[in-house]
């Protein structure tokens, strides 16, 4: 496995190449002249030179993405125009709040979604299969914005459950940093479940049909154990591909979660980063949003080999 894991990863680093590639690029993509966009209407030609020296547009493009690779592989990804503070540091005050996000919402939708999935294909056609497609289809139809405005107004602003905005550190205590993600994790992990949801029932209803299911059966287990030792073990590949796809939707979905629930993690430093033209910030954030989901695809590869030994490509 050591070696499949090395080769997957060695294949990956093109990848990251190519996005880091392209995330340097936009820089230069931007419409109109960045330098002047930054200094503002009012700002002297000095000044709009002083900007475009300072990032780097007055110099070949190889050039100065050959310097900027090589910060980039020393850990230094530049310094924001407007707090003068390191990229670095700006997005490690903001990890906490975006992790704690992703975790609970990963383990609320996998908790949920893969259960529905599977008794949705148990009782295919009955009316739990319906309600399970129903939960599907709004869950892809709902924005996240949308579902997080209707849980803030029902659950935070009419029966004060929980907090309408904000973020508690864990270190202030679990329960308190849990109910502060609550309503942000459902609001984002919505579609994540219609998506899962709909993957394990259209898998199950495939291997439920084979031979071994049936046997299993005809030995006398229960139907809890065909259903969730037997038949999900076997529908497990296409499962975790599908949760590894969904991060993306989760990465995605956490700058709008962030904003609606005013949660200061690195969703809310992209969004402000983009009102105030902040290129290196905006660089540094989605380069690392892009490595953040190869890693995480080359993990899913690797998972693969753990859930079906078959797998050895």
């Amino acid at each position: 496995m050591l070696a499949y894991a090395a080769r997957r990863f060695a294949s990956a680093i093109p990848v990251m190449l190519v996005v880091a590639l392209f995330v340097f690029s936009l820089l230069y993509l931007a419409p109109g002249d960045p330098a002047a966009i930054i200094a503002g209407d009012q700002a002297t030609a000095e000044a709009v030179e002083k900007i475009r020296a300072s990032l780097g547009l007055d110099r070949p493009f190889l050039i100065r993405f050959a310097e900027w690779l090589w910060r980039i592989v020393r850990g230094d990804l530049g310094t924001s125009i407007y707090t003068n503070l390191p990229v670095t540091q700006l997005i490690w005050q903001r990890v906490e709040p975006t992790l704690s996000l992703m975790l609970v919402t990963l383990v609320f939708s996998i908790m949920i979604a893969v259960p529905l999935g599977v008794i949705a294909a148990w009782q295919a056609g009955k009316w739990v299969d319906r309600l399970v497609m129903v939960v599907a289809v709004a869950g892809f139809s709902l924005p996240v914005f949308v579902v997080g405005y209707l849980l803030a107004y029902f659950f935070a602003l009419e029966n004060e459950w929980f907090p309408v905005q904000g973020y508690t550190p864990i270190a202030q205590g679990f329960w308190l940093w849990l109910r502060s993600l609550i309503l942000p994790s459902l609001a984002l992990g919505f579609v994540y479940v219609a998506l899962i949801a709909r993957i394990t029932r259209a898998t199950m209803l495939e291997v439920l049909g084979q031979d071994y299911v049936k046997t299993a059966r005809s030995k006398g287990l229960s139907e809890g154990e065909v259903l969730f030792v037997h038949a999900l073990k076997n529908a497990a590949v296409p499962i975790v591909t599908v949760i590894g796809i969904g991060i993306g939707l989760l990465i995605g979905g956490a700058v709008v979660t962030e904003s609606v629930f005013v949660i200061p993690g690195i969703g809310r430093l992209t969004v402000d980063a983009i009102l105030q033209r902040d290129y290196p910030v905006i660089q540094g954030v989605v380069l690392l949003f892009s490595f953040s989901y190869v890693l995480i695809n080359l993990g899913v590869d690797v998972v693969y080999t753990l859930v079906d030994p078959r797998i050895r490509y």
